[in-house]
């Protein structure tokens, strides 16, 4: 079937991209689903940092490439050998699917599997096809999930079904920014109620960890970033304190206001910089978690010596550390309830075609989730 694609041919083009227009709006060929494999309607999809990142260069991946990897659809066709999804079902999209089988999805920890990750690196589904053509010539996949589409085949391995109640356009949130940022909470950190918290980058994923933080019970919650606006949307969600990631006293202002540094600090906005704020925000003995993508060649400076004499945990948290089918399902009936109100973290609606200037919002901070609808 022929589909309508955003695909990415050259990484690094200098913003604005609404000049420089490094991603086009194509005709694709889509395969069938095979064995394994699910056929799915997209009709909403969140632009994310970790896409813009692949643009920028930051995280290199085969071109071309179909893009998008935050989405929700409805099953339209199943290969052989599925017979716990229909036609009609409602899904969320993973960007990491899990064998099953692995050494990590065997100790519970499929944010990490060995298959996955290299079916991801390599930009093909996880049984290691591809199932987009150009022009006649395979095309990459974006982890297993090239959701900036009309359709995608995508392996039963990258779909969870959901509540076919919940709004798809709110649906998709949950893909990822939500599991991510709520999960390094719950899973990474497993935060218990009545501690401290920082959470450093108020994006997408950090607005979700805050949220996160305040349903599991967090006494007091700071807020960290470099933009204005996002502080105030920060504290209209909950947050006791905002600061200024720039300002020069920044970690003696949140340790003030905090009686010594706060027990846990989130780093969500994937630079070294961030990664260290949160870290010097946190008190002895306490735990830093970073869910953030740096540049692979960004190293942070840290004293070993300060670790240890202090009793420093830190854990990084990929996927929110989530066991998906498991705890999708689980934050969207804590959004049912109005325990999770993520629906704040869309900023606006917009078309497929303007893609390029959706990122260039995006990096100029000027928005949360754009969601891309179909």
């Amino acid at each position: 079937m022929k589909i309508k694609a955003a695909v990415l041919h050259e990484m690094g083009l200098d913003r604005p991209y609404a000049k420089s227009r490094p991603v086009k709006i194509e005709e694709l060929e889509l395969d069938r689903p095979e064995e394994g494999e699910v056929l799915v309607r997209i009709t909403a999809a969140g632009i994310c940092h970790s896409d813009l990142s692949i643009l920028s260069g930051v995280r290199p991946r085969p071109l071309p490439m179909a893009l998008g990897h935050e989405g929700a659809g409805i099953v339209e066709d199943v290969g052989p050998g599925i017979d716990d999804l229909a036609r009609g079902d409602h899904v969320v999209f993973v960007f990491m699917p899990s064998c099953g089988v692995c050494g990590p999805c065997s100790e519970g920890r499929p944010a990490i599997c060995d298959p996955g990750l290299a079916a991801n690196v390599a930009g093909t589904l996880l049984g290691g096809g591809r199932r987009l053509h150009l022009n006649g010539d395979s095309i990459s996949h974006q982890v297993g999930v090239s959701c900036f589409a009309e359709a995608a085949v995508v392996s039963r391995r990258s779909l969870v079904k959901v509540d076919p109640e919940l709004p798809l356009e709110q649906a998709a949130l949950f893909s990822c920014a939500v599991i991510t940022g709520v999960g390094s909470v719950v899973n990474a950190a497993r935060m218990p109620a009545g501690h401290t918290v920082a959470v450093v980058g108020l994006g997408g994923t950090g607005l979700a960890a805050l949220l996160g933080a305040k349903a599991a019970g967090a006494t007091r919650i700071v807020g960290l970033d470099v933009l204005p606006h996002k502080l105030d949307i920060a504290r209209d969600l909950g947050a006791d304190f905002v600061f200024d990631a720039n300002a020069g006293d920044v970690i003696e202002q949140v340790k003030q206001a905090t009686g010594g540094g706060v027990d846990f600090a989130f780093e969500c906005a994937g630079e070294v910089e961030a990664m260290e704020l949160a870290y010097g925000v946190t008190r002895r003995g306490g735990t830093t978690v970073t869910s953030g993508l740096s540049h692979p060649e960004h190293m942070m400076k840290i004293s070993h010596v300060n670790v240890v004499v202090e009793e420093r945990t830190i854990i990084g948290s990929y996927l929110g550390s989530c066991v998906p089918q498991r705890d999708i399902p689980h934050y969207i009936e804590l959004f049912q309830q109005g325990k999770l109100p993520v629906e704040a973290l869309i900023s606006s609606k917009v078309p497929l075609e303007d893609i390029n200037e959706a990122f260039d919002n995006l990096a100029e901070g000027k928005v949360l989730r754009q969601i891309i609808t179909f």
